[in-house]
């Protein structure tokens, strides 16, 4: 679905990335991400979060937690990533962010609390009071008071399936008083996901019933005679989705797909940030009229619905970003994703070796592709910085011969 976007706003970035797989410094199975780009992305999601007053949390997750990326999010003013996970903001720490919310969407189990306490979260959510006690618990060892955020729910709100659970949110002050009771943690906010959603009908994002459950929390708050509340707000952020938040009083933002381009609305619309990753890999032989691509990170968020996938065959001399695009028989949901099967039997010949160009929404951290990021686009010399596994935890070394090196288009 974004293959088209990146052919028509970031070509450079699509013939690096394949003159790079071209010359052994990419591997296959691997999202490219387009380094400058994503902080020219981060820079604008900076500027309008503060103009508006909004704290920003990057998320990592569908990028691979790229440590190369969190670096460059850092250089950039968002200094504070949110953990879709433990694991997540572990690796998000590795690379040089501070956590700045933990525990939404994923609670923390209970005896990795520690882990948790340990890289001393701005803020922790928490679905229940037992998971507050083991918050605050932990945080109190480390001699910390822990500004906890109550995920609530009203009837109505939506979420995903698998994404259930928080406090009754008409009960909001006693759960604040609550929360406020334990030793080593206090009731800083409250939180939701999705309190912004992609509407297929409009073809804009608009706000989830859970936004607001949101507002009535707050205002029965602040009715007890509390104030300064925290409102975390994810789902579907962009710089095009801050002054709606903001509006609606929302204090916390995490862009995760804006910072590469890929939210659901970037698809129908060129909003500000620049498309900026693309999934890289080389067909492994030919069968019946199909080339066979390797895959490994085939994984498409689904978050648009059914939509067919195309990519880009690039053999010698070939441009990605004006070569015919190829339907993909992408492999089943239930099966391993061995390979990926391009249409062969028309068009300039396929070739084994040749780069494969894809665009879809990713989620990396699902997977067990490889990520990389490449800096140098906008310069004209573009190098790849690194390459990572999937969580972000392990890096590759790529060992290329003399011929390879020579084997640029």
């Amino acid at each position: 679905m974004f293959l088209d976007l990146l052919r028509r706003r970031n070509p450079d970035f699509l013939r690096a990335a394949a003159r790079l797989h071209r010359a052994g410094e990419l591997p296959a199975n691997c999202y490219a991400i387009d380094l400058d780009a994503v902080r020219r992305n981060a820079r604008a999601v900076v500027a309008e979060a503060s103009r508006l007053g909004l704290a920003a949390f990057p998320m990592t997750k569908q990028i691979g937690r790229n440590p190369d990326v969190a670096r460059a999010l850092t250089e950039e003013g968002l200094t504070h990533a949110v953990g879709v996970d433990l694991q997540d903001a572990e690796a998000d720490a590795a690379g040089g962010l501070r956590i700045g919310h933990l525990g939404h969407l994923v609670q923390v189990p209970r005896f990795e609390a520690a882990r948790g306490a340990a890289l001393e979260p701005s803020f922790w959510t928490v679905f229940n009071e037992t998971k507050a006690a083991e918050a605050a618990g932990a945080a109190a060892t480390r001699g910390r008071e822990q500004a906890l955020l109550a995920r609530i729910v009203a009837d109505g709100d939506r979420f995903y399936r698998g994404h259930e659970g928080g406090f009754d949110a008409t009960d909001v002050v006693a759960v604040a008083d609550r929360l406020d009771a334990l030793t080593g943690g206090r009731f800083a906010g409250v939180t939701t996901f999705p309190a912004m959603l992609f509407d297929q009908e409009t073809r804009t994002v608009r706000p989830t019933p859970n936004l607001a459950t949101l507002q009535a929390a707050v205002r029965r708050l602040r009715q007890a005679g509390r104030s300064d509340i925290a409102v975390n707000g994810p789902g579907t952020t962009s710089t095009a989705t801050l002054p709606l938040l903001a509006e609606a009083g929302v204090t916390q933002v995490e862009p995760g797909h804006g910072l590469t381009g890929t939210t659901p609305w970037h698809a129908v619309e060129d909003l500000v940030e620049e498309p900026a990753v693309a999934y890289v890999s080389e067909v492994s032989h030919s069968y019946a009229g199909q080339a066979y691509v390797f895959g490994g990170g085939l994984y498409v968020d689904p978050v648009l619905g059914g939509t067919s996938t195309r990519a880009v065959v690039v053999g010698d001399g070939a441009d990605p970003a004006t070569a015919p695009t190829r339907p993909v028989d992408m492999p089943a949901a239930e099966a391993i994703d061995y390979y990926a099967m391009v249409e062969a039997s028309e068009g300039p010949p396929v070739e084994i070796g040749d780069t494969v160009v894809f665009g879809f929404r990713a989620q990396v951290f699902v997977t067990r592709a490889l990520t990389a990021a490449i800096a140098g686009v906008s310069t004209g010399s573009p190098h790849v910085v690194g390459v990572w596994a999937a969580d972000g935890s392990t890096p590759l070394h790529l060992a290329r011969s003399a011929a390879d090196s020579r084997r640029i288009s």
